[in-house]
């Protein structure tokens, strides 16, 4: 069975408690950059392997193994854009670009869907992103 599309929803609606709790274990776990499939927005039949910040888990998901994330992008536009926080640049870029988090939009990934861990994001990074969604979108 292939892994389901990840879903995207307001950040606001998923909002728990977050955690840093990297592990580079196989599993997806909050604070590691992994990538999926993520489709475009403005043509859901379109996408790409994106980076996405693992945020935590959804236990009320159909499956308790679906991981909640935040997509990331290296384009320099999002650059002072409210929705997006920067993160610097890290081993997940190859090309070793600033990269940005999108803040108002929550995926949700099946597990089986993760094509590969990328790798974690430090606790100073991760703690800035988790200030922006508990401030802003009602995260504890």
């Amino acid at each position: 069975m292939s892994p389901r599309t990840p879903q995207p929803h307001p950040t606001a609606h998923l909002a728990r408690e977050i955690s840093y709790t990297p592990a580079l274990d196989g599993d997806a776990d909050p604070g590691e950059i992994v990538w999926t499939r993520v489709e475009f927005e403005d043509d859901p039949t379109q996408g790409k392997d994106r980076p996405v910040l693992v945020v935590g888990r959804d236990s009320h998901a159909e499956s308790s193994d679906d991981v909640l994330g935040l997509m990331l992008s290296s384009k320099d536009y999002h650059r002072g854009d409210d929705d997006w926080i920067s993160v610097g640049t890290g081993a997940w870029d190859g090309e070793h670009r600033e990269s940005f988090v999108r803040l108002d939009r929550v995926l949700v990934v099946d597990a089986d869907g993760i094509r590969r861990e990328g790798a974690i994001l430090d606790r100073q990074r991760f703690d800035s992103v988790a200030t922006e969604l508990r401030s802003r979108f009602g995260w504890r």
